[in-house]
């Protein structure tokens, strides 16, 4: 049986997803290697004759769309209502809440999601998990105060690492710091996510509740599997 690499799987996922995208859809479009395949597809589609507006959820996102020559929104503050977004996703449990800002793109992220009317979460089979926690959690706080943030998060059971880009905190697109919450097991994603999001200074948590409505995976094997939100 043949074994597809992790790029592959991507690529699947990316193409199956694309496939939903239909003339004049405002898109949302995600952020992450997973992603770029999707970005690269619709190029080639939008050459062929394919009208869409597209939502970019970074500045990397929209530097890559406006290279490959996707129109997008004018003002990134005005847009409404999203048709479709395609994202991805660090990890996807059975129930499909998800753990997304590995790129520091959470916040933005979830506000394109939580404006669309169908989210799209593409991934390759290894982001398949039994239960959130394996991968540090990303957690989007305010510069000001940011340590008594942190240590507020220490109270839920997070070990805490600052993001660091090389020798320099990182900084969102927002200006924003991201602290990694390594908690190992999140056995309640939902009441996490409230906890986290009570805390004052936390501008954004990367727990993706009830958002997903569909994720594309790609098989090791080859093809891509569809899970539905129930």
């Amino acid at each position: 049986m043949p074994h597809f690499s992790t790029t592959e799987q991507k690529r699947n996922a990316a193409t199956a997803a694309v496939e939903y995208v239909e003339n004049k859809m405002v898109v949302g479009l995600g952020t992450g290697s997973t992603v770029e395949f999707a970005l690269r597809l619709l190029s080639q589609r939008v050459k062929q004759g394919l009208h869409i507006t597209g939502v970019p959820s970074s500045l990397a996102t929209a530097r890559l769309a406006r290279r490959l020559r996707i129109p997008l929104v004018p003002d990134d503050g005005a847009f409404k209502k999203i048709d479709l977004t395609i994202d991805g996703a660090d990890e996807v449990d059975p129930k499909l809440h998800l753990i997304k800002g590995g790129g520091g793109a959470l916040t933005r992220e979830k506000i394109v999601a939580a404006r669309s009317d169908r989210v799209i979460i593409i991934v390759d089979e290894k982001k398949l998990v039994p239960q959130l926690g394996k991968l540090p959690l990303p957690v989007e706080v305010l510069p000001f105060g940011w340590q008594s943030t942190a240590a507020l998060l220490r109270t839920l059971g997070a070990r805490i690492q600052v993001r660091q880009n090389e020798d320099k905190i990182f900084r969102s697109d927002n200006g924003n710091i991201i602290l990694d919450c390594h908690f190992r097991r999140i056995t309640d994603a939902p009441a996490l996510a409230a906890q986290i999001k009570s805390i004052a200074g936390v501008v954004e948590v990367g727990l993706f509740i009830r958002l997903a409505d569909l994720v594309i995976v790609g098989k090791k094997e080859g093809g891509v599997a569809g899970l539905w939100a129930a």
